[in-house]
């Protein structure tokens, strides 16, 4: 068989998948093979070993009485993270508006995505300076201010397996490639809850970012602004510090995170 005709055979047999599930979510009671095998235009045996499976993968399980299949947990698992992000997004988007206009600087909204750091939100200051940069895309967390602010949070092995796993490629001259100065780096982010893009990423833009934390305390994203390094100092950065601690402290408490002084003066109310 031709390297074309095992593509072929491996999309057909993705799509056949996808119509599966779309169908089988489409029926409460769920479906039998032979029912789906006629919805779909599907040879018995054809629709058997793929039902099989993903009954085997567990994104369909079927009832012993009544044969018929169903959606599995794991489609649960994956509908509900989609869900967490756009709700993410929902939250984070007027917020991100809000520090563009109080900074006048490009605001971030990003999450971990394996090694990198997947952009999810992001909203233009006032500055002509515009970095073209579509929703979606994929940074080296090593390089960026959103990323070491969430690299910040793994414990030592997953560092160390983070480390392992990556050859911290320079981006620019100034993107940190050395793992011992890495870990430094980090362990003042860790001390400080703010970390600093000095041109490492894009040799004309200096970015800023701390932490947004879930109702769990668990690090969920990273907020951040960037700007050009021809107008934004670290110092000038520094000074904008405040307002990014508080954009992401609003989106924390809409998550549900309360800091321990909240816990306290919540505590103190009641006891009064």
């Amino acid at each position: 068989m031709s390297d074309g005709q095992r593509e072929k055979g491996g999309v057909q047999s993705l799509v056949r998948a996808f119509a599966i599930l779309e169908a089988i979510a489409g029926a409460p009671d769920g479906m039998g093979l032979a029912q789906l095998s006629r919805a779909l235009g599907l040879h018995s045996s054809t629709a058997f070993h793929l039902l099989k499976t993903m009954v085997q993968l567990g994104y369909l399980r079927q009832d012993r009485a009544t044969k018929r299949y169903r959606l599995g947990r794991p489609l649960f698992a994956l509908a509900a993270s989609a869900l967490e992000e756009v709700e993410l997004i929902k939250i984070a988007s007027p917020i991100l508006e809000k520090l563009a206009e109080m900074t006048s600087e490009t605001t971030h909204l990003g999450v971990r995505d394996g090694h990198r750091i997947m952009i999810l939100a992001r909203t233009d200051g006032s500055s002509p300076f515009r970095l073209s940069e579509r929703l979606g895309a994929l940074r080296p967390a090593h390089a960026t201010a959103l990323g070491k602010i969430l690299l910040a949070t793994l414990d030592a092995e997953q560092l160390e397996r983070f480390l392992a796993e990556n050859d911290l490629e320079a981006c620019t001259p100034n993107t940190i490639t050395d793992p011992r100065r890495l870990r430094g780096e980090l362990r003042t982010v860790t001390e400080t809850g703010i970390a600093f893009d000095d041109a490492e990423f894009h040799p004309e833009v200096r970015c800023a970012a701390v932490a947004v934390h879930d109702f769990t305390g668990r690090p969920a994203a990273a907020i951040g602004i960037s700007g050009p390094v021809w107008r934004l100092s670290l110092s000038a950065l520094q000074e904008k510090v405040p307002l990014i601690r508080n954009a992401a402290d609003q989106i924390s408490r809409e998550l549900g995170f309360r800091c321990h002084d909240e816990a306290a003066d919540r505590n103190r109310e009641v006891a009064n």
